[in-house]
């Protein structure tokens, strides 16, 4: 029987999601399927350079996050049509892992060293959400998407026009995120109580704090 059609195990799932993790936090290993947006450009003020690559290191690691969100949903979503659509997003989400990677070391920089724990994090929240239902999973996406969307309204918000890079890759992100809030959004989503919503912006918060610095 091809392997595309062998029933996979128990043991095969596991070492697919431990390969899924070593892949999006080993630097240098994820590759977008769609070049880099913009042309290179260089940053002549190191002060600038600097906190733009603490911005990208930021992206970067929510990036990771993401990964780490699709991949435990996919674990534990009830219906095929939602795992599946979450595999799907984690896929397009590498693409954003791979610009964000690439314009750090453009920048001299590299990923935060704290991303194995936000990926574990995120993989666990989404696992849950998905033990939950998936009309909540689904709304945690949406949720998700929205607050990274303000999160990269903010960087572009701080970033100079000259640096068409980091411009570039930051509008086409969003870009892809409203797409997939509202993907979620339309497959069935449910809105999330505030409580958990405030959550998950605390969260957002400590990790935006501790990866533009470490």
């Amino acid at each position: 029987m091809p392997t595309s059609q062998r029933r996979l195990t128990p043991l095969d799932r596991l070492l697919a999601k431990a390969d899924s993790a070593l892949r999006t936090l080993t630097p240098g290993v994820t590759t977008g399927e769609r070049p880099t947006p913009g042309p290179k450009s260089t940053i002549s003020d190191t002060n600038t350079q600097r906190h733009i690559a603490g911005l990208m290191r930021i992206n970067h690691t929510g990036e990771v996050c993401a990964q780490g969100l699709y991949q435990g949903q996919a674990a534990t979503a009830k219906l095929p049509n939602v795992r599946h659509a979450m595999e799907a997003a984690a896929k397009e989400e590498e693409d954003h892992l791979a610009w964000c990677e690439e314009r750090l070391r453009e920048l001299g920089s590299a990923p935060s060293k704290l991303n194995p724990i936000f990926y574990a994090l995120s993989y666990g929240m989404g696992a849950t959400a998905g033990l939950i239902g998936d009309k909540w999973s689904l709304g945690f996406v949406a949720e998700t998407e929205h607050q990274v969307v303000r999160h990269l309204e903010s960087h572009l918000a701080q970033i100079p026009e000259s640096d068409e890079r980091s411009r570039a890759i930051l509008l086409q992100m969003r870009e892809d995120e409203l797409q997939h809030a509202t993907t979620a959004e339309q497959a069935g989503g449910a809105p999330l109580p505030l409580p958990i919503r405030a959550g998950m912006t605390l969260m957002s918060k400590v990790m935006t704090f501790s990866t533009y610095r470490v």
